[in-house]
């Protein structure tokens, strides 16, 4: 394991309500960094206006505060790092995609929706077997790989949205080792060339994501296993903009259960049963802190914040560890 501190974060999207996957995430986080002496961070990566909930925010800070896992720095608390909160450090994340830019490592792209839609209805009939943007398809598309430099400068210049793509190298290997699961590795073909820099200015989860780490001095990424495709292209990000050394290390958890309810989702848990909201949530709207009231599930028998007990759930019964006993 690595010997910098340990510094962990919970990055959620305020989308909506906090689940039991999502708090489970961040009880990883914050037991790790309690038994390392490190620093848990509590991160808002806001940056998909179009997903965002009025009131998902304040229900973040909620949750954690009654299940007491109390971040030791936070838009909230604030911290050396500050603003925690992606949508108020958009001004960092443009020198580090036109960085790449400049070294040939990311490129404009004009292409409307338009026309990738009939991109993707092209590959589809040709029953390709990748149906994306990539080393390949970019050289049938508008942008700046196909169009002369001059026009590339032209259309920025009168002002055509565009976004910054990430530009996959065609045929290599991506390599890294997992704590959990050792040597793990991808094909650079199966990867596309993702959105770095949307039109308004603001990141991408991935470049804001990676930026954010890096500049917070993250230590170790812990997050669902159904995250490790993105983990192959945040450490050719990691590459390119020349920070190999300090990756963090990553550190996936395995699904919170199996079988229908697989998927983490609160609508997936609720089909059989299970209460996975710890606050009644009362939907896409403003609400105030004061509206959030426990589910009856977690107020009874799942959580009790008091006595600072948290509660894991088996098939054959229920255990109940305190939070110092776990750290």
């Amino acid at each position: 394991m690595t010997h910098k501190p340990v510094r962990v974060r919970f990055a959620p999207s305020p989308t909506g309500a906090l689940h039991i996957g999502g708090v489970r995430t961040a009880l990883y986080n914050f037991l790790f960094a309690r038994q390392h002496q490190g620093t848990f961070i509590l991160r808002i990566e806001d940056t998909d206006q179009n997903r965002f909930v009025p009131g998902a925010e304040a229900y973040i800070f909620e949750a954690l505060r009654w299940l007491g896992l109390s971040p030791d720095e936070s838009p909230e608390t604030g911290g050396p790092f500050q603003p925690y909160r992606q949508s108020e450090r958009k001004a960092l994340y443009r020198q580090y995609a036109e960085q790449m830019l400049a070294e040939d490592k990311a490129y404009y792209a004009f292409d409307t929706e338009a026309e990738l839609e009939a991109l993707r209805e092209k590959l589809k009939a040709a029953k390709a077997n990748n149906i994306s943007y990539n080393a390949v398809t970019r050289l049938q598309m508008k942008n700046s790989l196909t169009l002369p430099p001059a026009e590339v400068k032209a259309r920025i210049g009168n002002g055509e949205p565009y976004v910054i793509r990430i530009k996959i190298p065609p045929k290599d290997e991506i390599r890294f080792q997992d704590l959990v699961m050792g040597w793990v590795k991808a094909h650079s073909s199966t990867l596309d060339d993702k959105v770095l820099l949307k039109p308004d200015g603001l990141p991408t989860y991935h470049l804001a994501n990676v930026v954010d780490d890096y500049l917070m001095q993250i230590s170790h990424v812990i997050r669902g296993k159904e995250w490790l495709p993105s983990a192959y292209l945040h450490v050719l990000l990691y590459d390119f903009l020349g920070w190999s050394e300090a990756r963090p290390e990553f550190c996936p958890s395995s699904p919170f259960c199996y079988g229908p309810m697989a998927k983490e989702s609160s609508a997936n848990g609720m089909a059989c049963g299970w209460e996975c909201l710890f606050f009644h949530w009362p939907g896409r709207k403003a609400v105030r802190k004061a509206c959030f009231r426990p589910c009856r599930a977690f107020a009874k028998m799942a959580f009790c914040p008091k006595r600072c007990l948290i509660f894991w759930f088996f098939w054959a019964g229920t255990r109940a560890l305190s939070r110092k006993y776990l750290a």
